[in-house]
């Protein structure tokens, strides 16, 4: 049985400009005018949006489950990348 969906594409929305794009979800689509046709009925249809990104699902590259540690390890040794040791000034409520 072959598919005849088409490619899977992940959408990213911008609910207000200057805002930062959140994934809503994926659609199928045959090429990137139809996963933004698509997204956008979809994901838009009540003005939730004002910017709309599509990606195809095969262009993303992640870090695997098992890399975690390789990957992340040396900014554990690192300690002045965190800012735990500072002394914060009395009246200071926001930093």
């Amino acid at each position: 049985m072959t598919d005849t969906q088409g490619e899977l594409w992940e959408v990213f929305i911008q609910t207000k400009p200057g805002l930062p794009f959140k994934h809503a979800g994926s659609v199928h689509a045959y090429d990137k005018d139809m996963a933004i046709q698509n997204a956008r009925d979809l994901y838009t249809r009540r003005n939730e949006g004002t910017g709309l990104w599509v990606v195809k699902s095969m262009d993303i590259v992640s870090v695997q489950a098992g890399d975690e540690g390789e990957f992340f390890d040396p900014s554990n040794d690192k300690i002045y990348r965190h800012p735990t040791f500072y002394d914060i000034p009395d009246g200071v409520t926001h930093m």
